[in-house]
């Protein structure tokens, strides 16, 4: 125990628990209001159909409690597509022009997390929803010390305590609470960045290859990997950095040869891609059409706000990262990341995926620290927002009012 306490691990995480603790009330919060409005709709529901069977049948006694409501908002959108891969796997055919509207289309999803899910379900009491939301708790916890770790390796004990903080309480953070697999990926993106700071590429390696195994746009750590070996042969003649590179896409290359061996077809991501989800192209233009319609109406569509809200803060935040200097291979990850976040025809710019980007967070920890002798009220304000946003994320994933 003393030597975990000598580490930086150790102060990090007594810094971030309780921070993290507020944040999952936050989301929990927004969760228990579309959970109680989902009870009352029920017993609505069920007295409406007690009386038209028979009018004096009165139901007070109903003892149903708000758990399962819960549950089925944490799990809702992709989270109900990740639970049934981890209760049947992956399909075994996918038909011709496959849609969301039938199961198939789950072969769109990357395998680790439900694969981690699973195995969780084995030592978690409670059912698969409960054991993979509560191993997306832990991963989260990790990711928020593993992110902060990286701010305080580049600018100092503060900004790494500041980035932790931001990080716990950003809207997009509501991920760590829903059966979404960012919060694996993030963690696994965390100790990939980590681990090339410290030039351990085999490490780095290892850890891209599991992220690219768990989110497409895991493949920015490819990106990664091959800037920081780039600039370790540059200055070192370090030709070791290139085992990094070579296995960072192993994830993404395994998943497509054993889907298509698994479904008899090759490519079968990609036509499931296309078909049951649209994946075009729009190179930011969906992004730009949705913010100017949220501008000229802002009260016709929760899903254009959000879209609005999340691509002015993703200028803000790549300004405050240039800003900040961040390590190159970090710079170019955190672009990667943006821009497959912002070339889809569909989904677009959205408060979890500009999460991914997390190393912009440490940017703005930098920029409020400098502040800090300043201004003492921007940063109380800015996470009192952050809190609400998580509430209000939550709320409007839960009751459908916005598209992931």
């Amino acid at each position: 125990m003393d030597d975990l306490r000598s580490t930086a691990w150790w102060p990090m995480l007594r810094h971030a628990l309780p921070v993290y603790v507020l944040s999952r009330l936050c989301v929990l919060a927004g969760a228990a209001v579309v959970a109680a409005e989902l009870r009352i709709d029920s017993n609505l529901a069920d007295e409406r159909s007690l009386a038209v069977a028979d009018p004096h049948i009165v139901d007070p006694a109903n003892t149903g409690t708000a758990f399962r409501p819960m549950i089925d908002v944490l799990t809702s959108w992709d989270g109900l597509w990740y639970i049934d891969i981890v209760r049947n796997g992956y399909p075994k055919n996918i038909p011709p022009n496959v849609t969301y509207h039938v199961d198939e289309a789950r072969a769109a999803f990357f395998p680790l997390f439900p694969l981690l899910g699973r195995w969780f379900d084995r030592i978690c009491p409670g059912g698969d929803s409960v054991a993979v939301l509560t191993m997306n708790t832990i991963l989260g916890l990790i990711a928020v010390v593993l992110i902060g770790l990286i701010g305080q390796r580049l600018y100092g004990e503060r900004v790494g305590r500041r980035t932790a903080t931001l990080v716990a309480l950003f809207p997009g953070s509501f991920v760590f609470s829903f059966a979404y697999s960012e919060a694996l990926m993030i963690a696994l993106a965390a100790a990939c960045l980590l681990m090339l700071m410290d030039r351990e590429w085999i490490a780095a390696g290892v850890f891209a290859a599991l992220a690219t195994a768990t989110r497409p746009n895991g493949v920015a750590l490819v990106a990664a990997c091959a800037v920081a070996a780039y600039l370790a042969i540059r200055d070192d003649r370090d030709w070791s950095s290139l085992s990094a590179v070579l296995l960072a896409p192993i994830g993404f290359i395994t998943f497509q040869v054993w889907l298509g061996e698994h479904t008899g077809e090759s490519g079968a991501w990609f036509r499931v891609q296309r078909e049951a989800w649209g994946e075009g192209a729009s190179f930011g233009g969906t992004a730009v059409e949705n913010t100017i319609e949220a501008v000229i109406n802002p009260l016709s569509s929760p899903t254009d706000i959000i879209t609005a809200i999340s691509f002015v803060v993703t200028v803000i935040l790549l300004v405050l990262a240039w800003k900040a200097r961040l390590p190159w291979f970090m710079t170019i990850y955190t672009w990667s990341i943006v821009a497959l976040m912002l070339v889809p025809a569909t989904v677009t710019a959205r408060p979890r995926f500009l999460f991914t980007a997390f190393p912009l967070l440490i940017g703005a920890a930098r920029w409020y620290e400098h502040r800090r002798h300043t201004d003492e009220t921007i940063w109380p304000s800015t996470m009192a927002a952050c809190g609400a946003g998580l509430v209000a994320l939550t709320g409007l994933y839960g009751v459908f009012g916005a598209i992931p």
